[in-house]
């Protein structure tokens, strides 16, 4: 079993490193209490944030980069050309579009932080800045050529390796709503080699409009030759599976085989993760509002940030080490899960052995679909894992480091 949830987690990556950023909100403040209210996202006082909250869309600015500490450097990578979103297979509400940058690194380098800059931040509901090796640039250089526009489609992860690994993650870097330039704490950073490239991937919610992107980023960088200490990230995905209300259950896609197969008809072969995260967590499909899943470490490591992601329908999520132990403690708590504050939070470090766990549980709920304009006109569905802006996800992330 063992053996088998490893494949599952080297096979699972590329479908789990997505940070689908979806919104929606209606905007009323009616007193009720925090169980009955939907989350909603801060909106900012410019016309296209007006926009958004009246329908489908979501607006919400950059933050201010920060100043650069000693010896430190930026450099901006953009998307070569404008992108205008479409639904790639012909049917959804969603496109996933990668983009190959160069930030032209001359010499080894450490990345210290990254800031997204959405281009049109309307319909860029999520950017995730992924690492590619220089033994790797040209065959994503063929990748790039082999569709006609800039990029690719690129649901799940980049599509650049047919296995990569959930305890090892590509990413660099990620903006969603709530998201501030990111900077790592002194002596730490991702390793970037000469030559290195990188893949932006954007996620477009076309509920919220068609109209075109130009995407950039900022890199923070600081010299190679530093002794730092190398950050890594580990994802900690979790099933989702959430039946329709009892008095809404007799739609077609209350069936969780029909609402699979839905998914995988938007998706193609991303559409297999709902089901692989059972292998991976060692669990078997259970109908219910929470979710959760367990995994052992197979190696030393320490924890210095943790983050979670969900969709629209999140309600709760957390994080444990050592769960149910007398050494159990909580890293992560957000008791109502507010779309619009996705940024990552630093803890004092947490040093785990092998054989350790960390556990990370999730909690949907069907109401917040008469809330939310997204699912405006849409009936309930069974909701299992999916990339779209209406699907769901449960994921923890956390910032390690190895010895």
């Amino acid at each position: 079993m063992c053996r088998t949830r490893a494949l599952a987690a080297t096979f699972l990556a590329a479908g789990l490193m997505t940070l689908s950023a979806c919104s929606g909100s209606d905007g009323s403040t009616d007193g009720s209490s925090s169980e009955d209210r939907a989350t909603q996202p801060a909106q900012q006082a410019s016309p296209s944030a007006e926009a958004a909250a009246e329908g489908h869309g979501h607006y919400a600015e950059p933050a201010k980069a920060r100043p650069l500490r000693a010896g430190e450097s930026r450099t901006t990578i953009a998307m070569p050309g404008s992108y205008t979103p479409s639904a790639p297979y012909g049917t959804g509400t969603d496109d996933y579009r990668c983009f190959l940058l160069d930030p032209e690194l001359q010499k080894d380098a450490w990345l210290t932080g990254t800031h997204v800059l959405p281009g049109n931040p309307d319909v860029v509901h999520h950017v995730i800045l992924f690492q590619v090796p220089p033994e790797q640039a040209a065959a994503a250089e063929a990748k790039d050529a082999a569709e006609d526009g800039e990029g690719w489609t690129c649901f799940g992860g980049t599509g650049l390796d047919a296995f990569q690994n959930v305890d090892d993650a590509a990413w660099i870097g990620a903006w969603a709503p709530g998201g501030k330039e990111s900077v790592v704490k002194p002596g730490f950073g991702v390793r970037l080699a000469k030559g290195s490239r990188i893949v932006m991937q954007v996620h477009y919610n076309l509920l919220a409009g068609i109209g075109p992107d130009t995407s950039a980023a900022q890199l923070r960088l600081a010299p190679g030759k530093r002794p730092y200490e190398a950050l890594h990230t580990m994802l900690l995905p979790a099933p989702v599976e959430l039946p329709c209300r009892a008095k809404h259950d007799d739609g077609p896609l209350c069936d969780r085989d029909a609402a699979l197969a839905d998914v995988k008809e938007r998706f193609g072969a991303e559409g297999n993760t709902a089901d692989l995260l059972h292998v991976l967590c060692g669990t078997k499909p259970q109908p219910g509002e929470v979710q959760s899943c367990v995994r052992t470490l197979a190696e030393p490591m320490t924890i210095h940030g943790v983050a979670g992601h969900m969709h629209l329908l999140g309600r709760s999520i957390t994080i444990e080490v050592n769960p149910g132990t007398p050494q159990a403690r909580t890293i992560l708590d957000i008791p109502v899960w507010d779309f619009d504050d996705q940024g990552s939070r630093p803890i004092a470090p947490i040093h785990l052995e092998p054989f350790q766990q960390v556990k990370v549980t999730c909690r949907h709920v069907q109401w917040l679909r008469d809330k939310l304009p997204s699912f405006e006109g849409q009936p309930d569905r069974y909701v299992v894992w999916g990339e779209g802006t209406t699907d769901e996800m449960c994921l923890g992330m956390l910032q390690i480091t190895r010895p």
